[in-house]
């Protein structure tokens, strides 16, 4: 995990009908692992991979359908995927709508750059979901001394 804590990148990745295509252009904010329950449903695994961004660093083109639920928190938590082919594209919470979620897996190989600093919702996570040795863990959102 030594690679930029906060690249910049300019990547395209599409959904897997190629309906649907997310550009990214600028610095990500923060890069982790969410391992709440909500996460473990929307990916079909013990944990997410998310990387954030700011919306204007974002384009997506094509059509979208979204879903949103309240979060545990109490925010609203709205997913967009692709209403095709069902691929996860971008997230956004109501706690933080300066900040799109983006699931990494999205940019296949062209992902080496991503390095998560944390775990978050680590009191959810599951012992058979291995995780990068030493990744901090925080048991719901991070500390507040804790850098993004």
């Amino acid at each position: 995990m030594t690679a930029n804590p906060k690249p910049e990148i300019e990547l395209t990745a599409h959904c897997a009908c190629g309906a649907v295509s997310l550009s990214v252009g600028g610095r990500i904010r923060s890069m982790f692992m969410c391992s709440c329950e909500d996460c473990q449903r929307a990916t079909g695994t013990g944990h997410s991979t998310v990387a954030l961004a700011r919306p204007a660093d974002v384009t997506v083109t094509g059509p979208t359908a979204s879903f949103a639920r309240p979060a545990h928190s109490g925010a609203t938590l709205t997913r967009w995927f692709c209403p095709s082919c069902g691929t996860p594209l971008y997230a956004q919470s109501s706690r933080a709508p300066d900040l799109l979620m983006l699931p990494v897996g999205l940019f296949g190989s062209s992902a080496d750059w991503f390095a998560p600093n944390q775990l978050i919702f680590a009191r959810s996570h599951h012992a058979w979901d291995a995780l990068p040795d030493g990744l901090p863990q925080h048991d719901t959102y991070r500390d507040p001394e804790t850098p993004r």
